[in-house]
């Protein structure tokens, strides 16, 4: 039997409160929206909040992929809600948001893949909050570079897809993904001119050497963004943490990502995709 590890204090997050992140909660529950903040236990999610960026999480909240890392509800989605991209655009003017970043569960079941609403929500927000800046947390549309192109071009700042693992651990952690269908997604991004930024989790048992193959492969794909941050297990049922990641780790994989040429790497314990996206725009 596994030992699980005591979670070192470098953890340590602060409780969310105060003004802004009870405005934004009230709001996201008032017009029935999800948030990857909530779902997901971001550790950053005040801060955040407090700066005026939210992720929202869109098409529902059951996913049709089970992945071993993630505590989003999988199984059979409700049907599409085609009155979500105006409920979210009013809801990123009602939180005053200056960047909204949007994200999905995966809609496996839908002949797009759920690619019409994405693009509706991108339109929806841009219409009634022209000045808020977006980035977009895709997934891998199962690498279908029409519908990929498609939504990259919906008008957004930032487009993110996430590797999340190393390449020998990505079987046990992605349920359906396949590690080189996520490196021809970024690549299909990167090549519509957009800014392209993905991330990974260690502490799920990869090597240093993995991670830093893992940062040139990414670059090779064109990212120019990239975040790491530090895996924590949701629940008993979920893959367990190998290692607590030391802070002066990832420092080292900083310092070797900028040296990649990476334009911004994010990488701490508690950073998470979409820690400080607004930084990430127009670069």
């Amino acid at each position: 039997m596994e030992k699980i590890l005591r979670k070192p204090k470098w953890l340590k997050s602060k409780i969310p409160s105060g003004k802004e992140y009870r405005l934004v909660r009230e709001i996201v529950e008032d017009n029935k929206l999800h948030t990857i903040c909530t779902s997901g236990h971001c550790p950053n999610m005040d801060e955040c909040w407090g700066r005026g960026t939210a992720t929202l999480m869109i098409l529902g909240d059951i996913c049709t992929r089970s992945c071993g890392f993630c505590n989003v509800k999988t199984g059979r989605p409700l049907p599409v809600d085609t009155q979500e991209p105006k409920r979210v655009a009013n809801s990123v003017v009602l939180m005053k948001l200056k960047h909204c970043v949007l994200t999905s569960v995966d809609r496996d079941d839908l002949d797009d893949l759920g690619a019409h609403i994405w693009i509706n929500t991108v339109q929806e927000i841009k219409k009634e909050s022209p000045k808020t800046t977006i980035e977009t947390l895709i997934p891998d549309f199962d690498g279908r570079e029409e519908l990929i192109k498609k939504v990259c071009t919906a008008g957004q700042d930032v487009v993110s897809h996430n590797l999340e693992t190393v390449r020998r651990i990505t079987p046990w952690a992605r349920s359906r993904a396949k590690y080189d269908i996520s490196l021809r997604t970024l690549k299909i991004i990167a090549g519509t001119g957009v800014v392209t930024k993905s991330g990974i989790m260690v502490g799920l048992g990869e090597t240093q050497e993995e991670v830093i193959e893992t940062l040139k492969d990414m670059r090779n794909a064109d990212v120019q963004v990239v975040t790491i941050g530090q895996y924590l297990q949701p629940t008993k049922k979920h893959l367990m943490v190998k290692e607590y990641v030391s802070p002066e780790q990832f420092e080292v994989y900083k310092k070797f990502g900028l040296e990649l040429g990476f334009r911004f790497v994010e990488s701490s314990p508690l950073v998470r995709s979409s820690y400080r996206a607004e930084k990430h725009v127009g670069i």
